[in-house]
């Protein structure tokens, strides 16, 4: 942006002002006018208190009900008692003052009958909700005549996000202050002119107008359209210019081994001991077709969990090395690091074993590299990437050192995507002669408009099948206030193990003496690889959360697990211990384990079948489905219960509840969307002060997104470096620069 969008709110506003709004993070024009308000109050119209949450800080629009000057009875001075309402629910506004001179002011004006809108912070007074020397401003109060109060009041009142400092009403001010003077000059466009009217929206200018000043409600509405869509539109053309720009960059052509000269591919699909799904295969073949192209592979592989990704990505790896070439898998954490590798390793059998006694003789090797490796280890490793005796190369972060190097990088399988940064992702291509083929898998599945707004420079290929041998896991709602409840979850527990399987126990954080939050969330802070993801709007008070120390100390010493081997895992133990422990429970010498999240994604013990996860209803939907998609990975059926908290009704009961009504992942990441806040949909797309996302919502905005969608693909196809389409190109390297475009990369 340029002009006076740019120009600082400290010299528009005076440095007072804008020091304020400074703290709020709005430091120029343009960041005041993309601060928009977060509801409407409508002409007559006020707030339902019962809404009001304590603690909250609040702006309500309700009348003044009773006004009453008195003496405080335990010491000096005087208060002044203001009741308002919303016609049904009371709140309380209080006044403290030394004397009663000091209250005539607010007494003067808030008489009954009056409307405003109050702000403060929501507390408790002898069990009334109140507000305690809270701002105000009356509707029609500050005004300098009849008719411009009645204009006012006939109006729809914008109410923006606020802090105790900035109240609503004063960024309303500030807004018109910067806003009202600004011509079409002012306010460079995004939208060409020609696609504005193919879509019937008004010029930026008009729908800032209509958004932050509106005279009916039809107008903040519209407003919001033309925002939204600019929104949209703005990622598609930039998601429309890196595919662009992707088809443009060369690579090397990894064509299949013909089938007269087979390779490590076909010996591999020989040796399976199970048929491919019809998914599977399908997928396969578009990978190979992509590999074959002199153009890099950019391709989204999604499926539910258990659906069979990790043997697609093997048959696209084991294509680039009969080709010649190596192909590196990215792991986020090294648990699941080492698990890709003994996966791996294990699924090629004497293949992995490529040059030693008793390998294959055309076979590779699978290296893999972490930052815990001890130094022999890690030589090892390097001298195999280095040399191209290792195909394959498995690693976490420490893939991205500058001391790794490869021979002929051709393939990057990126796994749980959302956990990487593109600077990440790039600094691992850039390890290839030329740009490597990229994959990009996710355990999560997305539903079509996510992945439509999040990977839309990608080709997304889905698997929705589940393997012949998998059995299915069967999932209830344990209530955690029910002892005959919890009894028998042990005993179900003890039945499992009994029968050969073994059990996961999940807890939210590792230490019972770790603080939590109001809402009884426990600080990320204190969780190394694994970070729960919380989904919690409930305002009351919950329990603390379980923790992995006290809940392993509890099973030793209950009874129906007497005589068992209760292990433990979390993300601040050491990288040798997270391994013994994970080893220990594959090989059955610990039948229970009690873990945090770091098994959420991609650990595999077929032989566990039960799982209890503790204060299940303080996670999101998709958390807990990859949750539970690690046990019923053999080929005996899974159990997964959900020991939960939430007061039904509530939408932590929904969350629980709906993962156990179903296991489509996919109808799952439907509904999670829907019970979502919509700023949790995109993640990091909200963080940073240039972001874009301000309004549009991917689940409600599908067809607002498809549209965009459609008019951003036909301009850079006709334009693609957007040189005849500057405000554009502008827009673009303004909001989605290389340090915010993290949020392409995440769902």
């Amino acid at each position: 942006m340029t002009g006076r969008l740019e120009e600082k709110l400290t010299r528009l506003l005076g440095t007072r002002s804008g020091a304020a709004l400074e703290k709020m993070g709005l430091v120029t024009a343009d960041d005041l006018l993309r601060h928009y308000p977060r509801r409407y109050a409508e002409p007559g119209q006020l707030t339902d208190m019962a809404q009001l949450a304590l603690g909250e800080h609040v702006s309500v629009l309700a009348r003044v009900a009773e006004a009453t000057v008195r003496p405080m009875r335990n010491r000096g001075g005087v208060l002044l008692q203001v009741v308002v309402t919303d016609g049904r629910q009371r709140l309380a506004l209080t006044f403290f003052a030394r004397h009663a001179g000091a209250l005539r002011g607010h007494e003067a004006k808030l008489v009954p009958g009056r409307t405003g809108v109050f702000s403060g912070t929501v507390s408790a007074y002898r069990g009334e909700r109140q507000l305690t020397h809270p701002d105000y401003v009356l509707v029609g109060g500050d005004v300098e005549d009849a008719d411009a109060a009645l204009d006012e009041a006939s109006k729809p009142m914008p109410i923006y996000p606020a802090t105790a400092a900035v109240p609503t009403w004063r960024l309303q001010r500030a807004v018109r202050t910067v806003l009202d003077p600004l011509t079409e000059d002012d306010v460079p466009d995004p939208v060409p002119a020609e696609v504005r009217a193919s879509a019937g929206l008004p010029s930026r200018l008009e729908a800032l107008r209509r958004v932050h000043a509106p005279a009916t409600a039809a107008d903040w509405r519209a407003g919001q359209h033309r925002l939204r869509y600019e929104e949209a539109f703005v990622l598609q053309a930039a998601l429309a210019q890196r595919r662009a720009a992707a088809a443009q960059e060369d690579a090397t052509a990894r064509p299949p081994r013909p089938a007269d000269d087979p390779g490590i591919l076909a010996r591999f699909d020989a040796s399976l001991p199970f048929t491919l799904t019809a998914g599977q295969r399908a997928v396969g073949t578009d990978i190979a077709d992509d590999l074959a192209r002199p153009r890099p592979m950019q391709r989204l592989l999604q499926g539910d969990v258990g659906s069979g990704k990790t043997v697609v990505a093997l048959r696209a790896m084991l294509q680039v090395v009969d080709a010649g070439g190596q192909a590196a898998l990215l792991a986020p954490t090294e648990v699941l690091a080492a698990q890709h590798a003994r996966t791996l390793r294990a699924l090629l059998g004497p293949l992995a074993e490529g040059g030693l006694l008793g390998g294959a003789e055309d076979g590779t090797r699978v290296a893999l590299l972490t930052g815990s490796l001890p130094a022999a280890a890690r030589k090892t490793a390097l001298l195999q990437a280095a040399s191209g005796e290792a195909g394959i190369v498995v690693g976490t972060h420490a893939l991205l050192s500058e001391h790794v190097q490869f021979a002929d990088l051709g393939l990057v399988v990126v796994d749980e995507q959302h956990r990487f940064g593109v600077e990440q992702r790039d600094a691992l291509r850039a390890k290839g002669r030329v740009a490597p083929h990229l994959l990009v898998m996710t355990a999560t599945p997305i539903p079509r408009t996510v992945a439509m707004t999040v990977f839309g420079d990608l080709e997304v290929s889905s698997l929705t099948e589940v393997p012949a041998q998998r059995a299915g896991i069967r999932t209830h709602v344990v209530p955690a206030d029910n002892p005959r409840w919890m009894e028998r979850t042990w005993q179900r527990v003890r039945e499992e193990v009994d029968a050969g399987h073994r059990a996961y126990v999940v807890c939210a954080r590792i230490h019972p003496d770790e603080e939590d939050d109001a809402t009884g969330k426990a600080k990320a802070a204190e969780f190394d690889d694994e970070v729960p993801e919380f989904l919690d709007g409930d305002a009351e008070e919950r329990p603390p959360l379980r923790a992995v120390l006290e809940v392993a100390d509890a099973l030793r010493a209950t009874p129906a697990l007497a005589g068992l081997e209760v292990g433990v895992l979390h993300g601040q133990m050491p990288p040798a211990e997270k391994d013994a422990a994970m080893a220990a429970f594959a090989s059955g010498a610990s039948q229970v384990l009690v873990s945090t999240t770091v098994i959420e994604v991609g650990v595999d013990v077929p032989e566990a079948t039960a799982m209890v996860v503790f204060d299940a209803d303080r996670f999101g939907l998709s958390q807990l489905h990859q949750l539970r998609g690690r046990v019923g990975r053999g080929s005996a059926p899974g159990l997964c219960l959900l020991v939960s908290t939430a007061q039904p009704g509530t939408p932590a009961a929904a969350r629980v509840e709906a993962l156990a009504e179903t296991t489509d992942g996919f109808r799952l990441a439907q509904l999670d969307l829907e019970l979502r806040n919509e700023g949790d949909v995109l993640g990091a797309a909200q963080s940073g002060r240039t972001s874009s996302l301000r309004l549009l919502r991917v689940v409600k905005d599908a067809d607002l997104i498809e549209e965009a969608r459609r008019a951003a693909v036909a301009l850079v196809d006709a334009d693609p470096g957007l040189s005849g389409h500057p405000l554009l190109a502008a827009a673009i390297a303004a909001q989605l620069d290389p340090e915010k475009e993290e949020f392409l990369e995440r769902a």
